[in-house]
């Protein structure tokens, strides 16, 4: 299967964020994706304000296009992840859908880890307003390729994947806007690691570029396979990537080096007491 990364310069401008969401969605599934992936936050990226104002339910206009445009270019999408008002909840969500080729919802992530971080002076956090997830999901696409869903920063927490491994996965889509200084620092490693460690393939979508009011993402989005190879990488604007995940060779590294088959559970005994 051929999977593509959609790469934005969101902002608080719904509409235009929309517009290019549409455009580079539409230029993957021409370059042969039948699996596509948005960043995090395509429809809103801004201060809390504008996260606030830009917020919708799973029957809002972003989920109506993401369903409709999967239906019409007979592609799943993981539809990045979008700014969700849910019903009988003070703070907003931060949810990944993946919508199949017939445009039904298959799946619903709502992101597990908030990030509440300071990166070169600058504070970050979300749980202020955003609700964490509780729920690990796994969906399958039309051709039965098991995904594992994660968001963001989600990435720096090697349990999550391994038990999206565990529970089948193979493709872990990761959309995210990483910030330019953790991009250029982290953002390769770790994605190799988590390609690595679970022999799945990574395929990553980063926002790129300044955002309301002073933020910036890294772009260098990534599609990894499960040897830790990065067969495509975005250069630093918007932009589309593809590649082909083999899964005959995902098949042929998991048989010769069996680390997911060789796990040892019963020797692993979390910590009682963990220090930061």
């Amino acid at each position: 299967m051929k999977a593509g990364a959609v790469q934005l310069n969101s902002t608080d401008d719904l509409e235009a964020n929309l517009a290019q969401a549409d455009r580079l969605t539409r230029q993957a599934a021409g370059l042969g994706a039948s699996l596509v992936v948005l960043p995090e936050k395509w429809t809103v990226l801004g201060t809390a304000e504008h996260l606030h104002a830009g917020a919708q339910d799973l029957d809002g206009p972003a989920l109506r296009w993401a369903r409709a445009t999967a239906r019409e270019l007979s592609i799943d999408l993981v539809a990045g992840s979008i700014v969700e008002r849910v019903a009988g909840q003070d703070k907003l969500s931060n949810t990944s859908v993946h919508v199949t080729p017939d445009g039904d919802i298959a799946a619903v992530y709502r992101k597990i880890h908030m990030f509440d971080v300071e990166v070169e002076g600058t504070v970050y956090r979300e749980s202020d307003s955003e609700e964490p997830g509780q729920e690990i999901v796994t969906s399958t696409t039309r051709d039965g390729v098991e995904l594992g869903l994660s968001i963001c920063y989600d990435l720096r927490f090697p349990e999550l994947y391994r038990i999206l491994a565990l529970r089948g996965a193979r493709v872990l889509p990761v959309p995210a806007a990483f910030t330019l200084a953790t991009t250029r620092d982290h953002w390769e490693t770790l994605l190799r690691a988590r390609a690595i460690e679970n022999q799945a393939f990574v395929v990553a979508a980063n926002q790129v570029g300044r955002h309301p009011p002073h933020y910036r993402s890294g772009g260098r989005s990534m599609i990894v396979d499960p040897w830790g190879l990065v067969l495509a990488q975005a250069p630093d604007r918007e932009a589309v990537i593809v590649a082909e995940l083999d899964l005959e060779r995902q098949e042929e590294i998991r048989r010769q080096l069996p680390s997911l088959a060789n796990r040892q559970p019963a020797a692993y005994t979390w910590p009682v007491e963990v220090r930061a």
